[in-house]
């Protein structure tokens, strides 16, 4: 396709899109994938010819797994990862002085999987095809852009020469080295590691067992990692001295390889490459029209897994707010909150990354001793023996400013902000995911009650205009007894009674989820009113939504 120039005539503005993404990686095609789910048009403008085929992360959590099901594509990348997939910290001597073994799935999946990146990204991009109103633009190199009230418009350079594109919105997936950002002149704060680490992928496993093991071998620290397929991922510290170029030589790969393998000769390798580990967070995360997402707006060190991960949310955080500005059901202003919630949790998991790097390879000798020894009494400490098991260090998403209202008075474990949980329900003979219910939308999910009773018409109208689901949650026995419900509301049975222990924990009946599935508010029948009138407040709803100004409107 070869894009044309539109032009602005008074406020009148002709569009290509209404969003258009720069990179077609992991991010960009997730956001593409939601937006394509409620009827936004997009353009994915990547300035290589094809998706890259090598792997890359190797970590996929709970809560990206959720993503992927947001978007009705986590049957499709579900075989291509390896669930309850443990972590284990070893000393030079071989012993385990952290093991994490994290099986709770109280999102809906395994806490922790290993995966193959292209893969994944590969069921992304196939996953645009369901969608007439988005297209992937290949070998477009984005030149320069510029934006004014109304919109964003990009140069590219494409096989036909120089192209131009306009659209509402512009959001930058293009990567640690970002032009986007760097035209803006954002910052990009932060630290580089003062050491390099090299990368080897191989097939065939020539080890074949599970799980990743991180040896914290002073030496020269190491980690083995199994990965579905038949692959796995070996990563050695480049010591002083050594270069790229020495250690991808065969003889030199042979002798890292000898650390862990009996006949390092014998490795089908896939390919082999030095990264330096960043630890950097972008001073902004929106500019007028234009927002980043992934490593432009972050990136991190790899020990945790989290550079994917969070990339992840912030697509998850991001979508569903473009789609209801886009649809005129919600003010520009919105997409503030983007910032306000993903940026601090985004400083948090750099935070944990650079302390699990220091972990596998103090910058001190003697750091390394203590840490041996500390682990040692640790380990046999029940509380902290769960606290690494059940990945507690790991900081959950938290939302303290955004799209939400705490309760008052304010609770001092406030569930308002945090992702909600996804048992599985009964939905007449069905017994599902509880996300398989709500599908991409807003909840008002209510305890054995009735979650319009509290509701003024007005009120009421005001959620099914945002296409707002009304969900009664009862003990499943109490489905085979005849109930009157409004009309529209949804009675589903919960199968395992985690939806009757999530809300005795809290002095609330109600929970208003946002389409992220986190929770915005709380509420009992005669509170729910004033709460839905706030939330609608922050949200920026209109009352009235503008007509839908390029693509066929729907609230997905």
């Amino acid at each position: 396709m070869t894009a044309t120039t539109h032009t602005t005539q008074g406020s009148h503005a002709h569009f290509d899109a209404d969003v258009v993404i720069a990179g077609a990686g992991p991010v960009g095609l997730m956001i593409a994938n939601y937006l394509g789910h409620c009827g936004v048009e997009v353009m994915v403008v990547e300035k290589l010819d094809t998706l890259i085929d090598f792997p890359r992360a190797i970590g996929l959590d709970d809560e990206s797994l959720r993503t992927f099901q947001a978007v009705d594509l986590a049957e499709q990348v579900l075989p291509h990862t390896t669930p309850m997939h443990a972590m284990r910290f070893l000393t030079p001597k071989g012993r385990c002085f952290a093991d994490i073994q994290p099986n709770t799935d109280e999102f809906g999946w395994s806490r922790r999987n290993a995966f193959i990146q292209p893969l994944a990204d590969k069921v992304l991009y196939d996953g645009l095809a369901r969608f007439d109103k988005v297209r992937v633009l290949f070998s477009r190199d984005l030149q320069a852009f510029s934006q004014d009230g109304e919109g964003v418009s990009l140069t590219l350079a494409g096989p036909q020469g120089e192209e131009r594109l306009r659209a509402r919105y512009l959001v930058a997936c293009d990567g640690g080295n970002s032009l986007v950002r760097r035209t803006l002149d954002i910052s990009f704060d932060g630290k580089t590691a003062p050491n390099q680490w090299i990368v080897i992928d191989v097939r065939n496993d020539p080890l074949g067992t599970p799980n990743i093991y991180m040896c914290c071998d002073a030496e020269r620290p190491y980690v083995s990692a199994a990965l579905p397929h038949g692959i796995r991922r070996f990563e050695f510290m480049v010591m002083p001295g050594e270069t790229e170029e020495q250690l991808s030589r065969p003889e030199e790969l042979q002798r890292l390889l000898a650390k862990v393998l009996p006949d390092p000769t014998r490795v089908d390798v896939i390919r082999q490459r030095v990264y330096t580990h960043n630890a950097r967070l972008a001073g902004e995360f929106r500019r007028g029209r234009i927002l980043l997402a992934g490593d432009a707006a972050h990136i991190m060190p790899v020990w945790q897994g989290q550079g994917y991960n969070s990339g992840m949310r912030d697509a998850s955080n991001l979508a569903w707010k473009l789609a209801l500005v886009v649809q005129g059901l919600a003010g520009d202003e919105l997409l503030d909150s983007y910032q306000q919630e993903r940026r601090d949790h985004a400083r948090a998991m750099i935070d944990l990354s650079v302390t699990a790097g220091h972990v596998l390879a103090p910058p001190k000798k003697w750091q390394a001793s203590l840490r041996d020894g500390i682990s040692w009494l640790l380990n046999y400490i029940p509380p902290v023996k769960r606290y690494f098991l059940e990945m507690r260090f790991k900081p959950m998403p938290q939302y303290h400013q955004g799209v939400l209202v705490e309760p008052t008075p304010k609770l001092k474990q406030s569930p308002v902000g945090k992702l909600f949980i996804q048992p599985k329900v009964r939905l007449g003979e069905q017994v599902l995911l509880l996300d398989e219910v709500i599908g991409r939308r807003f909840a008002v999910i209510a305890w054995g009650t009735d979650p319009t009773y509290g509701l003024s018409a007005e009120e009421l109208a005001h959620w099914q205009r945002l296409g707002t689901r009304f969900i009664q949650v009862v003990p499943s026995v109490q489905l085979q007894a005849e109930a009157s419900l409004a009309e529209g509301v949804i009675r589903i049975g919960d199968e395992s009674g985690r939806l009757k222990e999530w809300f005795g924990r809290y002095p609330a009946s109600i929970a208003v989820l946002r389409p992220d599935r986190f929770v915005a508010g709380i509420a009992i029948p005669q509170t729910l009113e004033p709460l839905c009138r706030q939330l609608r407040q922050v949200l920026k709803a209109k009352n009235q939504p503008q007509q839908a100004p390029a693509a066929a409107r729907k609230v997905a």
